[in-house]
Protein backbone atom coordinates (compact mmCIF):
# COMPACT_ATOMS: atom_id res chain seq x y z
CA UNK A 1 0.00 0.00 0.00
CA UNK A 2 2.88 1.95 0.35
CA UNK A 3 4.39 2.22 -2.60
CA UNK A 4 0.10 2.64 -4.12
CA UNK A 5 0.29 5.63 -2.11
CA UNK A 6 3.67 7.08 -3.20
CA UNK A 7 2.20 6.71 -7.23
CA UNK A 8 -0.93 8.21 -5.76
CA UNK A 9 1.04 11.36 -5.28
CA UNK A 10 3.50 11.54 -8.07
CA UNK A 11 0.06 10.92 -10.45
CA UNK A 12 -1.85 13.46 -8.46
CA UNK A 13 1.22 15.91 -8.90
CA UNK A 14 2.22 14.71 -12.74
CA UNK A 15 -1.74 15.11 -13.56
CA UNK A 16 -2.17 18.81 -12.19
CA UNK A 17 0.86 20.07 -12.78
CA UNK A 18 -0.46 23.65 -13.37
CA UNK A 19 -3.16 23.72 -11.11
CA UNK A 20 -1.22 22.84 -7.84
CA UNK A 21 1.75 25.32 -9.22
CA UNK A 22 -0.62 28.43 -9.09
CA UNK A 23 -1.81 26.63 -5.83
CA UNK A 24 1.08 26.43 -3.66
CA UNK A 25 2.41 29.88 -5.43
CA UNK A 26 -0.50 31.62 -3.24
CA UNK A 27 1.33 29.45 -0.45
CA UNK A 28 3.92 30.80 -0.85
CA UNK A 29 3.10 34.55 -1.53
CA UNK A 30 1.04 34.53 1.54
CA UNK A 31 4.15 33.14 3.80
CA UNK A 32 6.17 35.62 1.94
CA UNK A 33 3.58 38.39 3.49
CA UNK A 34 3.41 36.46 6.86
CA UNK A 35 7.23 36.87 7.22
CA UNK A 36 7.09 40.60 6.20
CA UNK A 37 4.60 41.34 8.59
CA UNK A 38 6.83 42.24 11.40
CA UNK A 39 8.97 44.55 8.99
CA UNK A 40 5.57 46.61 8.09
CA UNK A 41 4.57 46.67 11.74
CA UNK A 42 7.89 48.21 13.03
CA UNK A 43 7.77 50.88 9.83
CA UNK A 44 4.18 51.62 11.42
CA UNK A 45 5.88 52.04 15.01
CA UNK A 46 8.25 54.37 13.90
CA UNK A 47 5.86 56.27 11.62
CA UNK A 48 3.41 56.71 14.91
CA UNK A 49 6.40 57.43 17.04
CA UNK A 50 7.42 60.25 14.33
CA UNK A 51 3.68 61.72 13.68
CA UNK A 52 3.21 60.13 10.52
CA UNK A 53 -0.14 58.72 10.44
CA UNK A 54 -0.62 58.58 7.23
CA UNK A 55 2.25 56.28 6.46
CA UNK A 56 1.10 53.86 9.80
CA UNK A 57 -1.98 53.59 7.95
CA UNK A 58 0.00 51.49 5.27
CA UNK A 59 0.24 48.73 7.64
CA UNK A 60 -3.52 48.57 7.88
CA UNK A 61 -3.48 48.54 3.92
CA UNK A 62 -0.93 45.44 3.98
CA UNK A 63 -2.52 43.37 6.38
CA UNK A 64 -5.71 43.85 4.59
CA UNK A 65 -3.62 42.61 1.34
CA UNK A 66 -2.79 39.37 3.54
CA UNK A 67 -5.86 38.54 4.47
CA UNK A 68 -7.00 38.75 0.89
CA UNK A 69 -4.29 36.71 -0.27
CA UNK A 70 -4.89 33.82 2.29
CA UNK A 71 -8.49 34.15 1.80
CA UNK A 72 -8.41 33.44 -1.96
CA UNK A 73 -5.55 30.70 -1.61
CA UNK A 74 -8.17 28.83 0.78
CA UNK A 75 -10.89 29.66 -1.73
CA UNK A 76 -9.00 28.17 -5.07
CA UNK A 77 -7.94 25.47 -2.28
CA UNK A 78 -11.53 23.76 -2.00
CA UNK A 79 -12.02 24.39 -6.03
CA UNK A 80 -8.56 22.15 -6.69
CA UNK A 81 -8.54 19.86 -4.25
CA UNK A 82 -12.40 18.84 -4.65
CA UNK A 83 -12.06 18.44 -8.27
CA UNK A 84 -8.57 16.36 -7.69
CA UNK A 85 -10.56 13.86 -5.54
CA UNK A 86 -13.61 13.52 -7.75
CA UNK A 87 -11.10 12.05 -10.47
CA UNK A 88 -8.95 9.90 -7.99
CA UNK A 89 -12.01 8.37 -6.30
CA UNK A 90 -13.76 7.34 -9.86
CA UNK A 91 -10.84 6.19 -11.15
CA UNK A 92 -9.47 3.76 -7.94
CA UNK A 93 -12.86 2.33 -7.74
CA UNK A 94 -13.04 1.39 -11.16
CA UNK A 95 -9.39 -0.02 -11.01
CA UNK A 96 -9.96 -1.75 -7.76
CA UNK A 97 -13.68 -3.45 -9.15
CA UNK A 98 -11.65 -4.20 -12.59
CA UNK A 99 -8.77 -6.14 -9.86
CA UNK A 100 -11.66 -8.18 -8.32
CA UNK A 101 -11.13 -6.69 -4.62
CA UNK A 102 -13.97 -6.66 -2.31
CA UNK A 103 -16.34 -3.58 -1.19
CA UNK A 104 -14.15 -3.19 1.88
CA UNK A 105 -11.20 -2.60 0.26
CA UNK A 106 -12.13 -0.54 -2.29
CA UNK A 107 -13.78 1.78 0.42
CA UNK A 108 -11.10 1.85 2.20
CA UNK A 109 -8.77 2.90 -0.52
CA UNK A 110 -11.06 5.54 -1.44
CA UNK A 111 -11.14 6.93 1.61
CA UNK A 112 -7.01 6.93 1.53
CA UNK A 113 -6.92 8.71 -1.61
CA UNK A 114 -9.14 11.40 0.40
CA UNK A 115 -6.05 10.87 2.75
CA UNK A 116 -3.25 11.60 -0.17
CA UNK A 117 -5.60 14.51 -1.22
CA UNK A 118 -5.46 16.59 2.34
CA UNK A 119 -2.05 16.19 2.52
CA UNK A 120 -1.57 18.45 -0.71
CA UNK A 121 -4.36 20.94 0.45
CA UNK A 122 -3.97 21.06 4.64
CA UNK A 123 -0.74 18.99 5.32
CA UNK A 124 1.52 20.63 2.72
CA UNK A 125 0.63 24.03 3.24
CA UNK A 126 1.30 23.70 6.75
CA UNK A 127 4.29 22.10 6.46
CA UNK A 128 5.61 24.61 4.18
CA UNK A 129 4.66 27.68 6.29
CA UNK A 130 6.54 26.31 9.23
CA UNK A 131 9.29 25.35 7.31
CA UNK A 132 9.69 29.09 5.57
CA UNK A 133 8.84 30.47 9.18
CA UNK A 134 11.32 28.39 10.84
CA UNK A 135 14.29 28.68 8.24
CA UNK A 136 12.99 32.72 8.07
CA UNK A 137 13.01 33.19 11.63
CA UNK A 138 16.45 31.88 11.87
CA UNK A 139 17.64 34.06 8.97
CA UNK A 140 16.56 37.10 10.51
CA UNK A 141 17.71 36.10 13.94
CA UNK A 142 21.41 35.71 12.58
CA UNK A 143 21.33 39.88 11.65
CA UNK A 144 19.68 40.39 14.83
CA UNK A 145 20.88 37.78 17.38
CA UNK A 146 23.95 35.49 16.32
CA UNK A 147 23.72 33.59 19.36
CA UNK A 148 19.98 33.07 19.56
CA UNK A 149 20.00 31.89 15.29
CA UNK A 150 23.00 29.62 16.12
CA UNK A 151 20.89 27.59 18.72
CA UNK A 152 18.00 27.62 16.46
CA UNK A 153 20.30 26.15 13.48
CA UNK A 154 21.08 23.79 16.46
CA UNK A 155 17.69 22.43 16.98
CA UNK A 156 16.76 22.01 13.22
CA UNK A 157 20.06 20.03 12.88
CA UNK A 158 19.03 17.59 15.68
CA UNK A 159 15.45 17.43 13.95
CA UNK A 160 17.01 16.99 11.37
CA UNK A 161 19.23 13.73 12.10
CA UNK A 162 16.03 12.36 14.06
CA UNK A 163 13.24 13.29 12.02
CA UNK A 164 14.12 10.45 9.20
CA UNK A 165 13.89 7.55 11.57
CA UNK A 166 10.77 8.96 13.80
CA UNK A 167 8.66 9.33 10.19
CA UNK A 168 9.49 5.95 9.57
CA UNK A 169 8.06 4.61 12.76
CA UNK A 170 5.23 6.70 11.72
CA UNK A 171 4.75 5.84 8.38
CA UNK A 172 4.75 2.07 9.73
CA UNK A 173 2.03 2.40 12.15
CA UNK A 174 -0.55 4.52 9.50
CA UNK A 175 0.07 1.34 7.27
CA UNK A 176 -0.67 -0.76 9.60
CA UNK A 177 -4.08 1.37 10.21
CA UNK A 178 -5.25 1.16 6.75
CA UNK A 179 -4.54 -2.16 6.10
CA UNK A 180 -6.58 -2.91 9.08
CA UNK A 181 -9.21 -0.49 7.88
CA UNK A 182 -9.57 -1.67 4.54
CA UNK A 183 -10.59 -5.47 6.45
CA UNK A 184 -13.70 -3.58 8.75
CA UNK A 185 -15.97 -4.03 6.68
CA UNK A 186 -15.31 -8.00 6.12
CA UNK A 187 -14.51 -7.97 9.67
CA UNK A 188 -18.38 -6.61 10.30
CA UNK A 189 -20.17 -9.17 7.74
CA UNK A 190 -18.67 -12.07 9.41
CA UNK A 191 -20.38 -10.73 12.89
CA UNK A 192 -18.05 -13.03 14.98
CA UNK A 193 -17.82 -11.49 18.26
CA UNK A 194 -14.20 -12.60 18.40
CA UNK A 195 -13.52 -11.72 15.26
CA UNK A 196 -14.94 -8.09 15.83
CA UNK A 197 -13.27 -7.25 19.26
CA UNK A 198 -9.60 -8.52 17.62
CA UNK A 199 -10.37 -6.05 15.15
CA UNK A 200 -11.59 -3.25 17.09
CA UNK A 201 -9.03 -3.44 19.79
CA UNK A 202 -6.04 -3.69 17.25
CA UNK A 203 -7.50 -0.25 15.61
CA UNK A 204 -7.74 1.20 19.01
CA UNK A 205 -4.44 0.31 20.23
CA UNK A 206 -3.05 0.99 16.46
CA UNK A 207 -4.96 4.98 17.14
CA UNK A 208 -3.39 4.80 20.66
CA UNK A 209 0.32 4.57 19.40
CA UNK A 210 -0.32 7.47 16.79
CA UNK A 211 -1.35 9.79 18.94
CA UNK A 212 1.05 9.23 21.81
CA UNK A 213 3.22 9.85 19.11
CA UNK A 214 1.72 13.17 18.15
CA UNK A 215 1.71 13.62 21.90
CA UNK A 216 5.56 12.65 22.46
CA UNK A 217 6.11 15.43 19.06
CA UNK A 218 4.15 18.36 20.52
CA UNK A 219 6.19 17.75 23.99
CA UNK A 220 9.02 18.06 21.90
CA UNK A 221 8.51 21.25 20.29
CA UNK A 222 7.93 22.37 23.87
CA UNK A 223 10.54 21.30 25.51
CA UNK A 224 12.89 22.76 22.09
CA UNK A 225 10.84 26.34 22.38
CA UNK A 226 12.18 26.24 26.26
CA UNK A 227 15.56 26.07 25.06
CA UNK A 228 15.24 28.90 22.78
CA UNK A 229 13.45 30.93 24.79
CA UNK A 230 16.28 30.30 27.94
CA UNK A 231 18.81 30.86 25.19
CA UNK A 232 17.81 34.14 24.22
CA UNK A 233 17.25 35.14 27.74
CA UNK A 234 20.79 34.15 28.73
CA UNK A 235 22.70 35.53 25.58
CA UNK A 236 20.82 38.84 24.12
CA UNK A 237 21.80 42.17 24.59
CA UNK A 238 20.33 45.01 26.64
CA UNK A 239 22.29 48.19 26.97
CA UNK A 240 25.38 46.67 25.39
CA UNK A 241 25.34 44.68 28.27
CA UNK A 242 24.86 40.17 28.26
CA UNK A 243 22.09 39.50 30.90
Amino acid sequence: MQQNAFKTLKLIAKENTKKLIFTFSLVLAENALFLMYPIFAGFAINSLIAGERVKALVYALVVLFMWFVGAVRRRIDTQVFTSIYAKIAVNVILNEKQNQKDDSTIIARVALSRELVNFFESHFPMFFTTVVSIIGSAFMLLFIELKVALACVLVMVVFALVLPRYVRRNDYLYLRLNDRLEKEAAAINLGKFSTLKRHYDIVSHLRVAISNREAMSYFIIGVSAAFLFATAFLTMDIGGKDL
